[in-house]
């Protein structure tokens, strides 16, 4: 399916964050004291990005998504939708602000009982008055068709399927255009293939350049999305991390975190000259690398360039624990790398076998790789 009324963002929003969460810490009282449910998040979201947060039961990914929306609001920290600190939002200007910014679709849909799936589409564009009369129901009746409904617009929510009251849903989270699209577990209730239809209408409002967030546990689903925010005990682990390291545990990932430390390179930089000591694994995280390798009398050539989640230094942690080559930052950008010693390295490998083993066949084939690029240049 796809949706071609919807408008694509101005070129101006291309790759500015839409969404920013500044330190925000959420503590909640109790009779046993005061629950920090998530401790200092940083996050940023372009526009345009399709984006899942993934974490255990408990772990803070509804508290988050409540930060986003307003729902409720941080003990500390800054929360920026669209261009708007939403945690200084008074009440009538947050249900305002949400009318013409965001669509909300809710793990258990959250439809009126009483008004037709129609009406219930029809009801946030009389609330935000954004449409006339008459252009609100043949948009609701265009959303409906989209989603697939057309033949069953003028039935209760318990007269359809969960399915279809999910799409509903989903028609009712557009009826303003809203630039931002959030999803609460969304597929969570559905069959495998009534499920694969609503991800693949994420997939066309993400075209359409909306930017479409989704809380999941589902890690299997969370993988087709542009990123994943991953969250353990109140934390995000890094995402590069995970891409580096992707057998590694939530918790292993959160320990990860913790120890890794973010180095700056200008452009052109050199970060590491072969033959010298090494004693740091490296992940890149902004920018790109070069893989250097010498010639006989001839220039330097780039064996090969590491984006974001690749890594390097993994050769030397499992074989002689020397430079295999040089790396220096790319000449047009400047590079951040994710540096842990390799002790630390070694202390969470010690945690995880499987992740060593990945590590160790990715340090077995860069070497013999390394090998045959040299012996190509002779």
């Amino acid at each position: 399916m796809s949706l071609p009324f919807m408008k694509t963002q101005p070129e101006t929003t291309a790759n500015h964050h839409i969404i920013e969460l500044r330190d925000v810490q959420k503590s909640y009282k109790s009779a046993a004291g005061e629950f920090p449910a998530l401790k200092g998040i940083g996050l940023q979201i372009k526009a345009g990005e399709f984006v899942s947060i993934i974490g255990k039961s408990g772990s803070g990914k509804s508290t988050l998504l409540n930060m986003i929306t307003g729902i409720d609001r941080p003990t500390s920290g800054e929360v920026l939708v669209n261009g708007t600190a939403v945690h200084e939002l008074n009440e009538n200007q947050l249900a305002a602000w949400r009318g013409g910014n965001l669509g909300i679709i809710f793990q258990f849909f959250q439809l009126l009982p009483a008004l037709s799936l129609k009406q219930n589409v029809i009801l946030p564009m009389d609330l935000a008055g954004k449409y006339k009369p008459r252009e609100r129901r043949e948009r609701a009746e265009h959303l409906l068709e989209i989603v697939g409904l057309a033949d069953q617009m003028q039935k209760l929510p318990s007269m359809v399927s969960g399915g279809q009251q999910q799409r509903a849903a989903m028609a009712r989270a557009l009826a303003n255009d809203p630039p931002i699209v959030i999803a609460d577990e969304p597929t969570g209730n559905l069959d495998s293939k009534t499920a694969e239809t609503v991800f693949g209408l994420f997939n066309d409002l993400v075209a359409q350049g909306k930017t479409v967030i989704i809380v999941t546990h589902d890690s299997s689903l969370a993988k087709r999305t542009h990123r994943t925010a991953l969250i353990a005990d109140g934390e995000i682990a890094n995402e590069y991390v995970a891409k580096a390291m992707p057998t590694l545990t939530h918790e292993q990932l959160l320990s990860a975190t913790h120890k890794i430390k973010p180095r700056q390179y200008e452009a052109g930089a050199m970060i590491l000259v072969e033959g010298k000591n090494s004693d740091t694994f490296y992940i890149v995280s902004k920018g790109t690398v070069d893989v250097v390798l010498p010639r006989p009398n001839q220039s330097d050539v780039i064996a090969v360039e590491l984006g974001p989640g690749k890594f390097f230094g993994e050769m030397e942690f499992f074989h002689d624990r020397r430079n295999k080559a040089s790396i220096r930052a790319c000449e047009s950008c400047d590079v951040e790398l994710l540096a842990i010693s390799y002790d630390q390295l070694n202390e969470l490998l010690n945690q995880s076998e499987a992740t060593r083993e990945a590590l160790h066949r990715a340090a077995d084939l860069h070497e013999r790789e390394n090998i045959q690029q040299r012996e190509a240049r002779v």
